[in-house]
């Protein structure tokens, strides 16, 4: 988590990804944020994700996003 963690706030450094919930919904990351975001994602962690992957539930908070990393790296 703390890889995800500092991976966001590379990202948006004034957002606090501990208790945000709603990155998409309230468009705290935008297109461009997430495909820098999911290829870092992808790079560090060593997981690919796929167009059925970008769901704005898997991306809304930090913990989200984590599930997902661990759901793909299960899957690897």
């Amino acid at each position: 988590m703390d890889e995800l963690l500092k991976i966001l706030n590379d990202l948006r450094p004034n957002v606090d990804f501990t208790t945000q919930e709603r990155l998409i919904d309230d468009m705290i990351l935008d297109s461009l944020a997430l495909v820098s975001l999911i290829s870092e994602i992808n790079e560090v962690f060593d997981v690919t994700i796929t167009a059925r992957d970008i769901l704005p539930e898997n991306f809304n908070s930090a913990k989200a996003l984590y599930a997902l990393i661990q759901r793909l790296e299960d899957e690897e």
